[in-house]
């Protein structure tokens, strides 16, 4: 959709000091707005009388509010390393310790606002930018946690690079939706759950299924 990516398009990149301080200041005053008005009411007038800057000023640097909306989403999304990935104990014994890592890091990237991030969620639309920080962090994410699989010495399961992706999705959706509502789930209950389930996975405590016969050839 080239017509949709020119229009959630940046118009500016900042090159100096004093530019890249107004789009921060954009971009804080976005936020504020959205989760205080909600992202209907939430206009670019609101945005840039927040900032405390002209609607010209704000339009040098982004078209609409749609393309703020998804600048702050990439940011949320770049900010999910995991840092201690490669500081972990992977001693035996210690496989639980490394689940719950995982978990927490992922639970702490969702933490900041959860009205925010329900509306990133739920409004932000998808530029290419957005796609391509989305397919870039999954694949950093993925192969750290591949990594950590393939140098513990509890881990049980065999296929590393399906059990990467598996965990991967599940954490990482699991945060963005109870972070975002939390009224269902707590954040102590969904650390236990994830943490305990995930790690009789890959203990292989997880009793199999069976594969299905196949029939004869006749």
């Amino acid at each position: 959709m080239p017509s949709a990516d020119r229009r959630l398009q940046p118009r500016r990149k900042p090159s100096q000091v004093r530019a890249e301080l107004t789009r921060e200041r954009i971009l804080a005053a976005a936020a504020h707005v959205f989760v205080e008005h909600g992202y209907a009411a939430g206009t670019t007038n609101r945005i840039a009388e927040r900032a405390r800057i002209s609607i010209g000023s704000l339009y040098q640097y982004f078209p609409n509010k749609d393309s703020v909306l998804a600048e702050l989403l990439v940011r949320h999304i770049d900010r999910g390393v995991w840092t201690e990935a490669d500081h972990l104990d992977l001693s035996p014994g210690t496989l639980e310790a490394a689940v719950r890592a995982l978990v927490r890091d992922a639970i702490s990237n969702h933490q900041d606002d959860p009205q925010l991030l329900r509306i990133m969620i739920e409004e932000a639309p998808l530029s290419q930018e957005l796609l391509d920080t989305i397919d870039r962090h999954g694949r950093l994410r993925v192969g750290q946690v591949r990594d950590v699989l393939a140098r513990h010495a509890d881990v049980r399961v065999t296929d590393l690079d399906t059990a990467a992706e598996l965990i991967v999705n599940t954490v990482e959706l699991n945060a963005h939706k109870v972070m975002a509502d939390p009224r269902n789930v707590s954040v102590e209950a969904l650390e236990r759950e994830l943490v305990g389930m995930l790690t009789r996975y890959l203990r292989g405590d997880v009793q199999r299924a069976p594969e299905p016969e196949r029939s004869a050839s006749i």
